[in-house]
């Protein structure tokens, strides 16, 4: 493994060297690549304009997650903005000198990426969905062919950013990236066939969410204590990141856990909640104007929610406080938003967009 490290800081080396002039496109793309894209811009345009896309999107987001840290908790993979401080590989040479960022010093183990698995797979699901529009259409023009293939080189195009944006910053090694990004097509497209998670039960929700939970604290505490800390890279985090102030609780794994759990939540409170279901017993009023208007005011609120900070001094408290967050800020967009434009706007015989 030392020789594959070694051959990614030499890729980290060469891209800081040879294109420190593109510093705030990559830093912009692993940005965007956040799983706070997914939930805070992607979801509500989905969720108005295809209800089934943008629950979707929440499952294969929030589960690329949850077996994303499964895996770096088993894979026990390094970073590089530590591992070549720490490495014996060099010996008596210098090793190279590799820069740090504001973004780099997340506090998790390195595989796989998770920027890019949950990256892949949500946007397989959205170029998939427009995909399936085109062929709804039943035609096949130049023009739809052509669609075809600039939407998969889009597709593409924005997983070779991301991937080159995380080894830029420090924060991945190349096979981490690479394994990220087949992972991510793979929970798409294993979500593709399970009908299930649109007709789900609060219940259901609640099961699920459950599991996951538990599943991710027995694992951490059975390992604990075996002896294993799982949690072995905060200690290096704090050690080798240039500025104490980028190392952040958020990027710790439950943090990331229990933000996605509450969001999935939200999801399935909002989508069992009586208001959801008088809207889908009642006639139908969902004219552009109802769904432009829920799209505007659910980003509004959920950027709202997601500028709202929350104490770090006491962890827990920090985890209960980001679930029951993301979980407000979610049924919010799902339900609450919808609602009252429901009984706002008047009646309308135009279906669904």
């Amino acid at each position: 493994m030392d020789l594959m490290h070694s051959i990614g800081i030499q890729a980290t080396s060469y891209l800081q060297e040879n294109f420190m002039d593109f510093q705030d496109w990559f830093l912009f793309i692993s940005t965007v690549a956040d799983l706070r894209t997914t939930f805070f811009f992607f979801f509500p345009i989905w969720f108005q304009l295809n209800e089934s896309v943008g629950i979707r999107l929440i499952w294969v987001a929030v589960f690329s997650d949850w077996f994303n840290l499964v895996f770096k908790w088993i894979l026990f993979g390094e970073r590089p903005y530590w591992w070549v401080h720490e490495t014996d590989f060099y010996g008596n040479v210098t090793p190279p000198v590799i820069r740090q960022f504001p973004i780099t010093c997340e506090t998790g183990p390195g595989s796989l990426s998770g920027h890019a698995m949950v990256s892949s797979g949500v946007y397989y699901v959205m170029v998939t969905a427009l995909l399936l529009q085109l062929q709804a259409r039943n035609r096949n023009t130049l023009r739809d062919r052509w669609l075809h293939h600039l939407l998969w080189t889009g597709f593409w195009t924005v997983q070779i950013c991301v991937c080159f944006s995380r080894v830029f910053i420090a924060a991945h090694f190349p096979h981490q990236v690479i394994a990220g990004v087949i992972s991510g097509i793979l929970m798409a497209v294993i979500f593709e066939q399970v009908l299930s998670i649109y007709t789900a039960s609060l219940t259901r929700y609640a099961a699920t969410i459950g599991f996951l939970f538990g599943f991710a604290l027995g694992f951490y505490l059975l390992l604990k204590m075996l002896g294993v800390d799982l949690l072995w890279t905060l200690e290096k985090a704090h050690k080798w990141c240039e500025r104490p102030e980028w190392v952040h609780i958020d990027t710790t794994p439950f943090a990331s856990l229990l933000r996605n759990l509450g969001i999935l939540f939200g999801l399935g409170f909002g989508l069992n909640s009586p208001m959801y279901a008088e809207m889908s017993n009642g006639k139908p009023n969902q004219g552009l104007i109802f769904h432009f208007s829920c799209i505007f005011f659910s980003l509004l609120v959920l950027n709202l929610f997601e500028f709202l900070e929350l104490p770090t001094d006491q962890e827990i408290l920090f985890y209960t406080l980001s679930f029951c967050k993301c979980a407000c800020a979610h049924i919010c967009a799902v339900a609450l938003i919808p609602y009252t434009f429901f009984c706002l706007l008047p009646p309308t015989d135009k279906k669904d967009l």
